[in-house]
């Protein structure tokens, strides 16, 4: 015989269950904070809270209407916090973990041999730059240069900038994981700030970032050294491990408008 058969069994992941959800609550609480979704929420609450207790006391008539209003309540959620399951979603997307877990293997792929591919051109100082198109279009420019229509490969990009290649000059734009076109001409920066020292490539780098939200990879003919540019800034002499996350998060839909350099980076590197 139990000595407190009144006594609830309680479990370690009970105590968990507990927790998990009420962090999410209080979560879902700062999401919504400040907008009328918590109100909404708030008489969700009620309602749920009555139906307990109509339950509870066995009320025949009202148990049958809640039970009705159960059958959609489901959809009423899903309509009424639509903005906020949105912005939920978005930011479950842009989690790194979350992104990485999701990457396929042929985007993975495709990352190894960019920065494969970069790696080799610094150590050989042959003068490249890579951009990456995102949400905004980059045809005009595109069409200054020569289609390719090819698979990322790194013998491809470190070919398309070699010396002799008449193709070597200009830009590699990509589009849609395929090098697109070669020889496209960008637009330079007229950014007073940037560093006198800076070259053409630089520069063309930081302009199309400037009126676009291309990702673009620079490297210098004359000392070697990689830069990266976004949102108009640009960061130069990083590492191939730096690169290699640049261009996870450039590559990463969930990302395509956000990837962002450090505004305190910008270089002086020449082209």
């Amino acid at each position: 015989m139990t000595l407190f058969p009144w006594v609830i069994p309680f479990r370690v992941v009970d105590l968990l269950e507990i927790i998990i959800v009420a962090y999410v609550l209080y979560k879902m609480y700062v999401w919504m904070r400040g907008t009328i979704a918590v109100q909404i929420f708030g008489g969700i609450l009620a309602l749920f809270l009555v139906q307990v207790l109509v339950t509870a006391a066995d009320m025949t008539i009202f148990s049958a209407v809640f039970n009705s209003l159960n059958e959609v309540f489901v959809l009423t959620v899903i309509i009424l916090f639509q903005p906020e399951i949105r912005r939920l979603l978005l930011l479950l997307g842009q989690n790194k973990l979350i992104r990485r877990l999701m990457q396929s293997p042929a985007q993975l792929e495709r990352v190894a041999e960019i920065v494969m591919a970069v790696d080799d051109l610094s150590n050989r100082k042959i003068g490249a730059l890579i951009v990456f198109e995102r949400s905004t279009g980059l045809r005009s420019y595109i069409e200054t240069g020569t289609q390719l229509g090819a698979q990322i490969s790194r013998e491809l990009l470190v070919a398309l900038f070699f010396s002799q290649n008449p193709l070597h000059d200009g830009a590699v734009i990509v589009r849609n994981a395929r090098i697109e076109a070669a020889k496209c001409i960008l637009p330079l920066s007229t950014n007073m700030r940037l560093n006198s020292d800076l070259g053409l490539r630089h520069r063309a780098a930081v302009g199309l970032t400037e009126i676009s939200d291309a990702f673009v990879i620079v490297v210098s003919e004359e000392t070697g050294t990689i830069s990266v540019a976004s949102q108009g800034e640009l960061v130069s002499e990083i590492s191939v491990d730096q690169l290699q996350t640049y261009v996870v998060e450039a590559l990463s839909p969930a990302m395509a408008s956000s990837t962002d350099v450090p505004k305190s980076s910008t270089s002086t590197a020449s082209a």
